[in-house]
């Protein structure tokens, strides 16, 4: 297996991987390092999680280091991200770096003020990591030119399709020199990407890592068949386990919802989704990052290139639009080797729509039908489908109250109360902690307003009384408002 350096990697830059603990190339940085090093265009196909900023990057900072230093207003590398998130994530794996070769970097996205931008490629800036709407307003402005890039990079270009960014990315990539390196990476690669390999790269290199569609081996998927007014309390139940939990929805009014209503069940929970302000949306990420949230509830926009560490769980709380979502939303965990769990929700009447998803997806979910909304057997049901070795969760089954476990135990029993602390969440007594005003959580069903979305139905009686949660939700909520 090759080595970062036997690649061609830079001595300088491969002692930075080393102190990140990054030592082994994945299959597609091994697979398009070679090439890209050596100055050439590169097409590469990876799914999600499997290495593609390190496998632009490196090139990158490589190609560039010393040269010139960037002139005012004329970066000498372009990085374009379909999302801001994306952007400040590839901007955080490039400084290290870029320190090291001593190069310069700023983003350039929406959702913020741009005179902090502006100064930066003012001052001078050899990468620009953008994207392509501020990007074009700033060009447009007269604050910066195009015209001395050497090595243009294009990643998750797939998504930026979806999004129908390309006339925007045409028209970037159409001011960059003709002659300079062009890189792009791609979950999967189709018509529309095609068509910009054809306009844009010169006799690329093209490298596909893995299969477009085969799931990652060390993810397991789940397929819930719950009723209507069943899914609450399963979401609470399963974001409550240990561990850090991604719940997808497909509306931005139903995870600022499903976020509020995890709260006031005790789940430490932030929102992420287009109706947030650039600040609101890197406050919440970093808090999910840190464990101060144990849960993150989003739109789709973090379904693509949002790395955290060690999220052991991803439910879609609202099935995908299609199988391409799902595999990219299922991506948030089981990241470069480790093992997750993959959570489905499925109403009777989404049932099919699910099944068909899935083998699009070429996966085979083990389905379980949950028959009842009693909390009791949600809170015995939770850590079995995360460790996938408890008998309370059978598959093609359904789970009754009343039925005794295969050890003789009464599923409608009361569970006993969890104790201790949580992986990245504090202890009770903490930060926030108020001794004599650790009150329990509001009731859920006090919490509704009107008609509620379907995983924000009133929770049954038995779901109304929880266990006394580690991480108070009401200052935690009050902390997220300040």
């Amino acid at each position: 297996m090759s080595s970062f350096t036997e690649l061609g990697v830079p001595t300088r830059l491969t002692d930075v991987l080393t102190r990140l603990a990054i030592e082994t190339p994945t299959p597609i940085q091994r697979a398009t390092l070679p090439d890209a090093l050596a100055g050439r265009d590169v097409l590469g196909r990876g799914r999600t999680g499997s290495g593609k900023t390190l496998a632009f990057l490196l090139p990158v900072v490589t190609r560039l280091s010393g040269g010139p230093r960037a002139r005012a207003r004329a970066p000498r590398a372009l990085i374009l991200a379909p999302t801001r998130e994306l952007a400040a994530q590839i901007d955080t794996a490039l400084r290290p770096l870029a320190a090291a070769a001593g190069l310069t970097s700023c983003t350039v996205f929406g959702g913020v003020a741009q005179n902090p931008q502006v100064a930066a490629i003012r001052r001078g800036t050899d990468i620009v990591v953008a994207c392509p709407g501020r990007l074009e307003d700033l060009l447009k402005q007269g604050h910066c030119s195009l015209a001395q890039v050497e090595i243009t990079v294009l990643d998750e270009a797939d998504h930026m399709a979806d999004l129908g960014f390309l006339p925007a990315v045409r028209r970037l990539i159409g001011q960059t020199p003709t002659g300079g390196q062009r890189m792009l990476f791609s979950a999967t690669l189709d018509k529309a990407i095609d068509t910009l390999v054809r306009q844009y790269l010169s006799r690329p290199a093209v490298h596909e890592a893995d299969s477009a569609q085969s799931p990652v081996g060390t993810m397991a998927h789940h397929l819930l068949h719950v009723e209507r007014d069943g899914r609450l309390p399963v979401l609470v139940d399963l974001s409550a386990a240990p561990g850090r939990t991604v719940v997808f929805t497909r509306t931005k009014h139903g995870a600022k919802a499903l976020a509020r209503r995890l709260n006031r069940a005790g789940v430490p929970t932030v929102e992420l989704h287009g109706n947030l302000s650039q600040g609101a949306r890197t406050r919440n990420l970093d808090d999910f990052r840190t464990g101060r949230a144990s849960a993150l509830v989003a739109t789709d926009i973090a379904a693509r290139g949002i790395h955290v560490d060690d999220v052991a769980l991803v439910i879609h709380a609202d099935p995908p639009a299609d199988h391409k979502a799902y595999l990219h939303r299922s991506g948030r965990t089981a990241r470069a080797g480790n093992s997750g769990t993959v959570i489905t929700l499925a109403t009777t009447e989404q049932l099919g729509e699910v099944t068909q998803l899935a083998r699009a997806a070429g996966i085979r979910p083990t389905t379980t039908r949950v028959a009842s909304a009693d909390h009791p057997i949600l809170a015995r049901l939770a850590p079995g489908v995360r460790s996938l070795t408890s008998p309370a969760i059978e598959p093609e089954t359904s789970i009754t109250p009343g039925q005794r476990t295969p050890a003789g135990g009464h599923r409608g029993a009361e569970p006993t109360p969890r104790t201790g602390t949580r992986r990245g969440r504090r202890p009770a007594g903490g930060r926030n902690h108020r001794p004599g005003r650790a009150a329990a959580p509001r009731p859920l069903a006090a919490t509704a307003r009107g008609s509620a979305p379907d995983h924000e139905a009133a929770a049954p009686a038995a779901a109304r009384t929880r266990s006394q949660p580690t991480h108070s939700a009401a200052t935690f909520s009050a902390r997220r408002a300040r």
